[in-house]
This record gives structure tokens, sequence and C-alpha cells, in this order.
């Protein structure tokens, strides 16, 4: 089972907006995996039996890196990455836009596929020093 590092509430505190969107907790769901693949997986932390971080700093560093990929998703109108596929060129009057067709296949670039900002500056919080959460880690066996 997916792990999911933030709730409905977490997202309402992170945002300021309430009621959260109805949807909410398969947002928090998708921008889980989403950056449990390209972020988290990357990173040595503590955890419990469930995965999850075990330490309080992190686990909350990473409820706020959660929302933040969610929000940016919502700002920029693209939360599943889908919004710049099938197109690879469009022009409307005096106004061309043309994206690489491997691009636009497979919705690789779009802002719904990168990671937020916001997510960066969650994970390097003060406080957050190399021995709660050290980012970047790639070991081998």
């Amino acid at each position: 089972m997916a792990r999911v590092y933030a709730t409905a509430t977490q997202y309402e505190t992170y945002t300021g907006l309430s009621p959260a969107p109805t949807d909410i907790d398969v947002r928090l769901r998708r921008a889980s995996a989403f950056l449990d693949a390209q972020v988290f997986r990357y990173c040595r932390y503590a955890t419990d039996n469930e995965g999850l971080p075990a330490d309080p700093l992190v686990a909350a560093a990473f409820a706020d890196a959660v929302c933040a990929q969610v929000e940016w998703g919502i700002d920029v109108g693209d939360t599943t990455g889908a919004a710049g596929v099938g197109w690879g060129k469009v022009q409307v009057g005096s106004v061309r836009l043309e994206r690489p067709t491997a691009a636009s296949a497979s919705g690789g670039e779009t802002p719904g596929r990168q990671v937020a900002p916001a997510v960066w500056d969650a994970l390097q919080s003060p406080g957050l020093g190399p021995e709660r959460l050290y980012l970047g880690l790639v070991v081998s066996c």
C-alpha cells in the first residue's frame, strides 16, 4: 500500500484554504506517490514500521512537501501531468508554441510532472540537519 504523508487537515493548514478540495485525499495520495518516486526515495531518514518518517520534524516536512506539490498542481492547472500531452505545435494568431514530440506524448515536461519549488523549501527547513534528513543519498549494497 502506498504511503500518504499528509492529511486534508494538514493541507488546509498549509494553504490556509478551507475546506480543501473534495478530492483532496486522491490528490494527496498521488502527490505522495510522485514525491516518493522523484524525491523521497533518494533521502535517508529514520522510518517507523509502516515506512513513514519516524522523526516528527521530518514527518512535518514531508507533509508540507506533499501539500506544496498538491498546491502547485492546482496553481498551474495541471494536477496529473496531462495538461500538455497531445500537442507538439500550436499556433493561434501570431503566438506559436512548440514542444518536442516525445514530451507531448509522455507529458514528462509538463508542470504537473515537475517537483514544486516549495517542496525543496519544506525539505530544507531549519532543524532538518543531516542527522534527521539527508537529501539526495543513493546507496548501493
